[in-house]
């Protein structure tokens, strides 16, 4: 199975790192830290590139919103040197729910198991 990993790691992005960035962060990376859900991030020497290594399924939603600004460049400094002061009110992070059976259905959407009927709503119909 090593073979057809790394071949599969070679061809598609959706498997984790591809073999290409694994090579770059390997010959370029510091590895800058790392956050609450064990994604890894990284710069080169000269800070021109930012990127992260997720753990496991590749989805934007999973990063951090502290680690987020950072690698957009709304600040320098990443959270391990400098965090971010939060409120008590501040619910934890949550990654995006679309597409699963835990995503947001409104009342009348037949996606629910017990849809509810809307009374506020009424069909047009022409004359």
């Amino acid at each position: 199975m090593g073979i057809l990993n790394t071949l599969l790691r070679a061809a598609t992005w959706w498997n984790g790192q591809t073999l290409n960035t694994q090579l770059f962060t390997w010959r370029k990376g510091q590895r800058v830290g790392e956050d609450s859900q064990g994604n890894v991030f990284y710069r080169n020497a000269d800070d021109s590139k930012r990127w992260v290594i997720f753990n496991g399924e590749m989805e934007a939603s999973r990063v951090d919103p502290d680690w987020h600004g950072w690698l957009h460049r709304t600040w320098n400094e990443p959270p391990t040197d400098r965090p971010l002061a939060h409120k008590a009110w501040e619910k934890p992070h949550q990654e995006n729910l679309t597409g699963t059976a835990m995503a947001y259905a409104p009342a009348g959407s037949l996606r629910r198991t017990n849809p509810v009927e809307r009374r506020d709503y009424e069909a047009w119909s022409p004359e």
